[in-house]
């Protein structure tokens, strides 16, 4: 008997089929539908700042338009962004890098598949910290290599230690992806800890990729580590970065790298055959974000900091609920294992999924299952919301496991 394969069975590649949906984007649009459709969602799965983009970033893109700034520019970014992204690497992040070893594409995500296309292919193997963002393992596997995942736990933070690290190295390791302020857990590996993981990749022609993203959302004093910034890994190290999170960019795409010459060369030699130039207008705008007054991020992190320490304290409040203290990023990355196992309305919470439909269907909230992120006893909530909606958020969360 002959077997009637769908057309997607039959002529999707291995590649495509290999890869997950974005859970957060899934979330995100099954909320936005409810909420279409009449119900009171309070969404806390976006992974962008509820600010708006700064006036001034948006005076200077429509100053773009006005003076007719709409054609191609340079496949990797215009001069002046890239010196702009250099100036901020020294301001911020104690980085030396000339322009010429930045790249800019549209948006963090083109940065890191690019980078992941130039030096990953089949037999490959690229070591990925969990918790992680969603995207990680599915770039790594569309680039052809294989996903190694390294389990942390809350007692040590979320974070992998040094011994983690030299266990999950084999000959078929290329590279580390670190990322620090975490999306999800908001763990920021400090000096020693970043020096510590280095030292075991130090001499074994290992990769870092180092996604930088929320370097500039942190808490309590602590400022993130680049891998970059320890000498004997520079020429082995990508750092990606971004606009999106910290100037409430997300929509404008754009995202750069910086690292060795020719890794940045091949990332410019795809993505001339993939998308050309990112946004030329964008550019405009990334280059009043990272020059001009720069107080905003301060006054918007202060505001990250107040809604982060509601959410610690409330959600720690509430019975088989357990979180850590984020040190960045605008993530709470509580664990649910007292909660799963249980039954509530009726129906037994088998893993995160259920929980997180749970919370959605039956009483508004939306959240992301800790699935997406390789840690399956947790949920994702964004405090990128406001505190009255972080409020209400958590009553109900109260509410549904009382």
């Amino acid at each position: 008997m002959s077997t009637s394969l769908s057309p997607a069975d039959k002529y999707l590649t291995k590649r495509v089929k290999s890869m997950q949906e974005s859970q957060t984007m899934r979330i995100s649009a099954l909320a936005n539908s409810m909420k279409a459709d009449g119900a009171d969602v309070v969404s806390l799965s976006a992974g962008e700042p509820d600010f708006p983009t700064p006036d001034f970033v948006n005076q200077a893109g429509i100053a773009a338009i006005s003076a007719g700034f709409t054609r191609y520019t340079a496949n990797s970014g215009i001069l002046e962004l890239k010196q702009a992204i250099a100036a901020k690497f020294r301001r911020d992040n104690g980085l030396e890098f000339p322009v010429n070893q930045i790249m800019v594409s549209n948006g963090g995500k083109q940065t890191l598949a690019n980078t992941f296309l130039a030096l990953c292919q089949e037999g490959d193997e690229v070591i990925v910290p969990a918790p992680y963002w969603v995207s990680f393992p599915e770039m790594v596997r569309l680039a052809g290599a294989t996903p190694v995942t390294v389990e942390t736990t809350i007692e040590n933070n979320y974070k992998m230690t040094p011994e983690l690290l030299l266990a999950a190295i084999t000959p078929a390791t290329k590279m580390l992806v670190l990322n620090s302020p975490s999306n999800p857990s908001g763990a920021v590996y400090s000096e020693s800890e970043v020096r510590a993981l280095m030292e075991v990749l130090e001499g074994r022609e290992i990769f870092v990729l180092s996604d930088e993203m929320y370097d500039m959302i942190v808490y309590g004093g602590v400022r993130p580590f680049s891998p970059a910034r320890v000498e004997a890994m520079k020429d082995w190290t990508i750092v990606s970065n971004g606009v999106s999170k910290t100037y409430a960019m997300t929509g404008w795409r754009i995202g750069y790298i910086a690292g060795p010459k020719w890794i940045i060369d091949a990332c410019d030699k795809i993505q001339s055959q993939t998308t050309s130039n990112p946004n030329a207008i964008a550019q405009k705008a990334a280059v009043a974000a990272l020059t001009g007054d720069q107080s905003i991020v301060e006054e918007r992190r202060v505001e990250f900091e107040k809604r982060r320490d509601f959410m610690y304290r409330e959600l720690n409040s509430i019975p088989g609920i357990e979180a850590t203290l984020p040190e960045g990023a605008f993530y709470i990355f509580p664990s649910i294992r007292g909660v799963i196992g249980k039954t509530f309305g009726g129906r037994v919470m088998n893993d995160s999924a259920d929980v997180a439909e749970y919370l959605l269907k039956e009483h508004f909230v939306a959240t992301v299952p800790g699935d997406a992120f390789g840690a399956p006893e947790n949920l994702r909530l964004s405090y990128a919301a406001s505190l009255t909606s972080l409020q209400e958020a958590v009553n109900r969360i109260r509410k549904a496991f009382s």
